[in-house]
């Protein structure tokens, strides 16, 4: 897997990809891009307050480049994570898993020290 860093262009830093994008997830990230319909999209990956255990992942696309952003492209995906998820997110491990059960990202946080049983958050 190929990771290329750049940051925004008000700050630059440097950094190494804080997340890993395995390449199921990578290819559904893409095709789902595709749906979109719009040009200069990223997946950006964030925590953010809320959950059962205090913290909670986002991914969503967002056109918009923040200032301090670390910015990367991972099999082909153009990903953002902000300054302040950035810690809580080195070494994280994003994975598409379709089985029985259903489908969705698996989300494998080493820097979570309380997640909680839904997968959803952490503390």
């Amino acid at each position: 897997m190929q990771s290329d860093i750049t940051t925004a262009p008000q700050q630059e830093r440097e950094l190494t990809s804080p997340i890993v994008l395995t390449p199921a997830a990578a290819s559904k990230v893409g095709e789902l891009m595709e749906r979109e319909e719009q040009s200069g999209l990223a997946l950006r990956v964030a925590v953010q307050p809320g959950g059962c255990s205090g913290m909670r992942y986002a991914l969503f696309f967002d056109d918009r480049a923040l200032d301090g952003d670390v910015a990367f492209e991972i099999e082909g995906v153009p990903v953002r994570v902000d300054q302040m998820s950035a810690p809580y997110l080195r070494g994280t491990k994003i994975d598409w898993v379709d089985s029985l059960q259903g489908a969705g990202f698996s989300i494998d946080n080493p820097n979570a020290g309380n997640p909680c049983a839904c997968g959803d958050s952490f503390g």
